[in-house]
């Protein structure tokens, strides 16, 4: 079985020859550090924006070399191109929206050009465009079909927050619900139409991003998510079914006042799983693991940063001895795999996976 067979199998909730592995995302910092064990001539850890070139083709092409040499079944990719550099500390993406750099050189989103109805009436929002899809069409060419390919698709809320400003957004929904349901279809009229061109480009399976909660709860009501925001995000999978790719939900916290909706929405996959949110493996695999794969889990908040190889490959032993049975279970970080984890933990995670996940029969 190739890494693509792999991942649809336990998309569809049957076991493959192993458990699956993934990286939902990775920085620069974990693809250096990493990619030091299998190649020469990295440079040294520093953001994207801030390399040359020849740095940044030498850090893709080790990203592709990880996937490979660790036998990483999915690959990740997302928009390149579509945000403008407008000083040392800020971007503006095509929507609009403008992003400040965090200490850590991450981009916050801190401008947002929709505060009102009338900023909504003067509004023309962008359209998809080919040349952003130049990440997955690249992987496509390097892993020829040997691997599943992911696209990181901005949900409607973090759009339309980003777009609004999120107090703003929260007090729209009860003072302004048109002007919420207004950007809401903005966002999905988007997605709908750079769906279709990610089709064409022959995607396996849609990450709709769309963090909703934090570590207790949801950010707004369930009643709330269930009007302004569901609605919309079903309609692109829905349309994603029809096209015949897969479709996972990400979004960070505890989303257990959601889960049964979500699960009504039709989603594959949930993702990332994280355990200091109460959504640890086995209670969502007893809850729902006939219905939905689960991608994640592996704690990167404190056991991929801090703990020992060893410790990661208990982690990773008991994942599979709590969601593996019957499939549906494929192996990554409980997030994005950041600058603050060690790269030896990332290893030892990919190849406790394949040591440990072999399905008995196959």
């Amino acid at each position: 079985m190739n890494g693509r067979e792999r991942i649809f199998t336990a998309l569809e909730i049957r076991e493959a020859d192993r458990v699956p592995l993934y990286i939902h995302g990775i920085n620069e910092e974990p693809i250096i550090g990493i990619g030091r064990h299998l190649t020469d001539g990295l440079p040294d850890p520093k953001k994207f924006h801030e390399m040359n070139d020849v740095e940044k083709m030498k850090l893709l092409d080790t990203l592709f070399l990880i996937h490979e040499e660790f036998d990483i079944d999915g690959v990740t990719s997302f928009e390149i191109g579509h945000e403008e550099i407008l000083d040392d500390k800020a971007l503006q993406d095509d929507w609009g929206v403008v992003y400040t750099r965090n200490p850590h050189g991450l981009p916050v989103a801190t401008g947002h050009p929709l505060q009102t109805a009338t900023d909504l009436t003067r509004y023309t929002p962008p359209v998809p465009k080919a040349g952003h899809l130049l990440l997955l069409n690249l992987e496509k060419d390097r892993f020829n079909s040997t691997k599943a390919l992911f696209w990181l698709m901005r949900g409607t809320f973090v759009l339309s927050w980003r777009l609004a400003g999120m107090i703003n957004l929260m007090m729209k929904m009860f003072d302004d619900p048109e002007f919420v349901h207004r950007i809401a279809e903005m966002t999905v009229n988007f997605n709908l139409r750079q769906l279709e061109m990610l089709a064409q480009a022959g995607l396996d399976v849609l990450v709709i991003e769309d963090d909703i909660a934090h570590g207790s709860s949801i950010m707004i009501s369930p009643a709330q998510f269930a009007e302004f925001v569901n609605p919309y995000n079903r309609r692109v999978v829905d349309r994603a079914h029809e096209l015949g790719l897969k479709v996972i939900r990400h979004s960070d916290g505890n989303l257990w006042h959601i889960l049964d909706l979500l699960l009504e929405t039709g989603y594959d996959g949930l993702n990332p799983l994280e355990p200091e949110a109460d959504m640890g493996l086995k209670k969502v695999k007893d809850y729902c693991g006939d219905k939905l794969c689960l991608l994640g889990n592996i704690d990167c908040k404190d056991l991929l940063c801090d703990g020992t190889c060893e410790e990661v490959t208990d982690a990773v032993k008991q994942a599979i001895d709590d969601a593996g049975q019957g499939g549906g279970l494929i192996i990554c970080s409980s997030n994005s795999l950041h600058p603050g984890v060690n790269p030896e933990n990332c290893i030892a995670m990919f190849e406790a996976t394949k040591k440990y996940g072999a399905y008995t029969g196959h």
